[in-house]
């Protein structure tokens, strides 16, 4: 491979140790300094994902990086995408496309042919930054997929780039990690690491100063830094491992500590393949609104609005929502008349049926779906991954008067899937794509506006459209109406924050001269 930009490499000691949260603040604080720095991972196995203007689909966790580093998304920074769709196989996504749905016994079989992808993505890449900023997957050590590892040490090779091992001390065995994980690289692999990071420290950071020391001897590299805990992180994480933070009511963990009686209290559905969780990270900092996911049907009864989410095997979720009964608690929801809203997979959920004709997700060919929704889907061979805005199509149904300027949504659309509407349910948006002049009609909603449905993601994200939407709901249910939402989530100052966090508690200048920058 022919560098054209130097390149640092961030790898963990393990998978949710913080990894994509420091390429973030990294890209930010490069492109503050002046750098014309991009963010790069080879590959990415993850439900939640990102349409680029281009109509391509990367991993959501590097539109982020890009979006910090000061970037539009591009495909070239995530060449290979792996969306699970059971405990043994996965959809793959190569450069923003359906490659196809394979196992993990064959994708390790395509891996030198996919590195070549990999490789000429990192190449076009680098030939338009001067800086690369690379994430790791997992662990670097995995003895049992070293050799068929693409993403991390082959990739740091490739790339020639210095490496820095960040851990996460919060989840315990910090020692243990970083020594474990230093003793088995190779002594080549070990000579490219130039130091580690402590991620997510809690208490006084002074008492644990004999413990870098020890570790800075015992691996004979430096300590970058120890960074603290960063709350209220306001940056869409990568994994669904970030959805422990909010869980059933009954275990009291809600996404606000003040949550009150008065709150309009929305539960999403924890589906086994849940997807583009990120739809709902706007509504966790919303005043007036307790949101929570919930995996037990029986905690159904606590919420005010329940919320189907995406999902990446819609009819396998549907089938697991029979097993587990939540298809009755949703039937009962609705019958209450409480409000149901489906996102994409959740949508399709909703309707009548659910066809599989070319056998996209498994060998059956048609599911009941749960009937509150009088469309049917029909899943297709290609997907649609486009940005997109949307209005209202019928506001009235809304509380919203046709003088009234109409709230507008943006967000984007990832899905297989067509949806057909019977006489029983209107559309609910109309739909303009990025690039595209023509407006199709998107989602749908029964005649008292209860239930409701869209492809789109991103449809709580814009202030106009999110403001509707809740007084919408906090009218049907009963809640007392709160402050409009005057501007979106301040995406920006929250990368300024998340980069301030880390320039307080890393060494910077050791970092620069690290990758040889004065």
């Amino acid at each position: 491979m022919k560098n054209k930009a130097r390149a640092l490499m961030i790898l963990g000691t393990a998978s949710h140790v913080g990894k994509s949260i420091t390429v973030a603040a990294l890209c930010r604080i490069f492109h503050q300094d002046g750098f014309n720095v991009a963010p790069f991972k080879a590959q990415n196995m993850a439900l939640n994902s990102f349409a680029t203007t281009e109509g391509l689909e990367i991993g959501r966790a590097q539109a982020v990086q890009a979006q910090a580093a000061g970037l539009d998304p591009h495909v070239d920074m995530n060449p290979i995408l792996l969306k699970p769709s059971s405990d043994t196989g996965s959809q793959v996504v190569l450069n923003g496309k359906v490659f196809g749905s394979i196992t993990a016994e064959n994708f390790h079989s395509l891996r030198m042919e996919l590195f070549r992808e990999v490789q000429a993505a990192y190449n076009r890449l680098s030939a338009r930054h001067n800086f690369i900023i690379i994430e790791g997957a997992g662990s670097p050590v995995e003895i049992n997929l070293k050799h068929s590892d693409i993403v991390n040490l082959r990739m740091a090779e490739a790339a020639d780039a210095t490496c820095i091992l960040v851990t996460d001390i919060d989840r315990g065995g910090v020692f243990a990690s970083l020594v474990g994980t230093y003793q088995l690289l190779t002594e080549s692999e070990r000579s490219r690491f130039g130091g580690f990071i402590i991620n997510k420290f809690r208490g006084d950071i002074g008492l644990f100063q004999s413990g870098v020391t020890f570790l800075e001897e015992r691996l004979n590299n430096p300590c970058f830094g120890v960074v603290p805990y960063f709350h209220n992180l306001k940056i869409d994480e990568e994994d669904s491992v970030a959805l422990d933070k909010s869980s059933d009511p009954s275990a009291g963990r809600f996404s606000s500590s003040t949550a009150s009686e008065t709150d309009l209290r929305i539960g999403v559905v924890q589906i086994p393949h849940m997807s583009n969780y990120t739809d709902f990270n706007v509504l966790e900092a919303v005043s007036g609104v307790s949101l929570f996911y919930l995996e037990n049907p029986q905690y159904a009864e606590t919420a005010d609005v329940l919320i189907l989410p995406g999902s990446k095997n819609t009819i396998g979720d549907l089938n697991w929502l029979r097993a587990t009964g939540w298809v009755n608690a949703l039937v009962r929801h609705a019958g209450a008349n409480k409000p149901v809203i489906g996102i994409c997979g959740g949508f399709q959920m909703l309707g009548k049926s659910v066809r599989d004709p070319f056998h996209v997700e498994s060998n059956i060919e048609s599911m009941s779906g749960l009937g509150l929704l009088d469309i049917v889907t029909s899943l297709g061979k290609e997907k649609v991954t486009r940005q997109a805005s949307a209005t209202l199509v019928n506001a009235e149904l809304f509380g919203i008067d046709q003088a009234d300027s109409r709230p507008v949504f943006e967000g984007y659309e990832i899905h297989m899937g067509e949806t057909v509407l019977g006489a029983g349910s209107h559309s609910f948006l109309s739909l303009r794509r990025l690039g595209d002049d023509s407006i199709i009609s998107d989602g749908a909603v029964n005649d008292d506006g209860r239930i409701f449905g869209t492809y789109m993601h991103g449809l709580f994200d814009s202030p106009s459209g999110l403001n509707a939407l809740l007084s919408h709901l906090r009218r049907l249910c009963g809640r007392v109406e709160s402050e409009q939402i005057s501007s979106g989530v301040d995406r920006e100052r929250h990368f300024d924050e998340l980069a301030d966090h880390f320039r307080r508690h890393l060494d910077m200048d050791a970092i620069y001269k690290l990758v040889g920058i004065e």
